[in-house]
């Protein structure tokens, strides 16, 4: 069985022995769309994360049996032209739950604790130079008793309120379903989430209810002391909306790991803001820790024994 990787450099050095044990494997580590037209021609595999899958790729790919998504997301695959030439898509869904609620207190930790000047002032010397024991200069604030609103509640999203409330933080959700389908939460309306909120976190998925729900207008009614995060999806936040407001010093902070177009582009508004110190930034990295990872191999490798 010939099974074609097209971009396995989004998943670095992990192992993939338990899909080799299946199959001839070829793994290029990115590839153009003329390049993968070329690279399909006798797969009977295809594994992709973000290469898109047009007609003109499955038009390529003659033998072409089943697509495996290395993700959760299958938006970059053309599903309606895979059903009418009768491929099956699978993707994998679970493997990064605990690797994106773990990201996702990283940033609120790092905003709420002001982590990167305190380290800084450590090792530049300043504090071995000022004769005090301490520093609060620049204090940092508890999450215990604030309020954290999430933006989308499932398995992702739950299991942030799950930490939020060991920390002692009082949970409410905006469901961008409409169906308020958790009960063990207040489920508002987002701009009530919006106002109240100390943290907001957003762990939704991109569709036509959650594209750009989070703009100037929801921005500018968050406390000037509130964080945002998004762990979501690109552009659910808008991102000239959250610079501008950054510029202006109107909200605490923001922390983001995904971004509308990926790798963030160099002249993005939010690399050139008044505030940098304000913004924890990661480069689409939440979901891919070392275990996250692995699972998702072995997933893969399930996906292709189960389904020929």
């Amino acid at each position: 069985m010939e099974i074609v990787f097209l971009d396995a450099a989004t998943i670095g050095d992990t192992s993939l022995e338990p899909i080799e044990r299946l199959g001839h494997l070829t793994c290029w580590p990115t590839s153009t769309p003329e390049e993968a037209l070329s690279r399909v021609r006798d797969c009977e595999v295809l594994i992709i994360n973000k290469i898109k899958v047009t007609a003109e790729l499955l038009d390529a790919s003659e033998k072409l049996k089943l697509v495996c998504e290395a993700a959760t997301g299958t938006n970059n695959i053309d599903m309606k032209e895979c059903e009418r030439r009768g491929i099956p898509v699978k993707n994998v869904a679970g493997y990064s739950t605990d690797s994106v609620v773990q990201e996702t207190f990283m940033h609120m930790l790092t905003l709420a604790g002001n982590g990167p000047y305190f380290d800084r002032k450590v090792k530049s010397g300043e504090y071995s130079a000022s004769g005090l024991f301490t520093d609060v200069t620049k204090p940092f604030i508890e999450l215990a008793g604030k309020t954290l609103g999430i933006i989308g509640m499932g398995a992702i999203g739950s299991k942030v309120a799950l930490v939020g409330k060991a920390f002692g933080m009082k949970i409410i959700y905006y469901s961008t379903s409409g169906t308020s389908h958790c009960a063990e939460y207040p489920s508002v309306p987002l701009d009530e989430l919006m106002r109240e909120s100390d943290v907001i976190s957003v762990h939704a998925p991109m569709n036509e209810r959650t594209n750009g729900l989070v703009g100037e207008d929801q921005l500018r009614l968050m406390k000037p002391t509130a964080f945002i995060l998004n762990m979501g999806r690109g552009g659910i936040i808008k991102e000239d909306a959250l610079a501008q407001v950054i510029d202006e010093d109107r909200i605490g902070g923001a922390g983001l790991d995904v971004y509308v177009t990926e790798p963030l582009p160099a002249d993005s508004p939010l690399l050139h803001t008044r505030h940098p110190e304000k913004l924890s930034l990661t480069p689409h990295t939440a979901w891919a820790s070392v275990e996250a990872r692995k699972r998702l191999i072995e997933k893969i490798a399930e996906n292709i024994s189960e389904s020929l």
